[in-house]
């Protein structure tokens, strides 16, 4: 009896040990940087990505807070239709997906499994070290039009940061919108709008 109540003591904590945590990223660096006009002139989209040089933690921490971070008390970087913030936003990398928690500025775990393939049609895409899928919650907002609107500023928000910072992107429609959302556990209410791959 003893011998059982042990085993399944190690096998409990064998399974707490594999458990994913959740990721406090480093806080974003909110000064410096490029000018904006330099930053618009430099924007553009790429669709070549390298599998060697990926974005460090400092850099995927200043990248989420410029895409959808709180930059005061209970605002975010973006605007949203009657300040519903309805936006989150998803990491996605070879070895899994996070959720961004804005408020607390760490990544909290969804799955431990390489689900690129529903967040791109395109070869390119799919073998991306960095995709992020921007979903839009219809509880919180109703209206497409807006939800579009809410999700094209953090695109851009995010082809800005990446002009500053010299690393490429690229936004697409095209992904496998039933599977990314059921590999991304979405509420029913939620929906992917838009992916953004993102690299050098």
């Amino acid at each position: 009896m003893k011998r059982m109540i042990i085993a399944s003591m190690l096998t409990m904590l064998s399974l707490t040990s594999c458990a994913a945590s959740d990721i406090t990223l480093p806080q974003p660096q909110k000064t410096g940087g490029m000018p904006l006009m330099e930053a618009l002139a430099n924007r553009q989209s790429t669709r070549e990505f390298s599998n060697d040089k990926l974005l460090n933690e400092q850099q995927l921490s200043d990248l989420l807070w410029a895409a959808c971070g709180f930059n005061r008390e209970d605002k975010l970087t973006i605007p949203t239709a009657l300040n519903k913030q309805e936006i989150t936003v998803y990491v996605i990398k070879p070895e899994g997906a996070w959720l961004y928690a804005a408020k607390e500025n760490k990544l909290i775990p969804v799955t431990d499994e390489d689900i690129r393939e529903y967040s791109a049609s395109q070869n390119f895409a799919k073998k991306a070290p960095l995709n992020i899928a921007i979903v839009s919650d219809k509880e919180l907002m109703e209206n497409d039009i807006y939800a579009g609107t809410d999700a094209g500023a953090v695109m851009q928000n995010i082809y800005l940061w990446c002009a500053a910072n010299g690393v490429g992107t690229v936004t697409r429609g095209s992904f496998d919108k039933e599977g990314l959302a059921k590999a991304l556990n979405l509420k029913p209410s939620q929906r992917v709008i838009l992916v953004q791959t993102v690299g050098y």
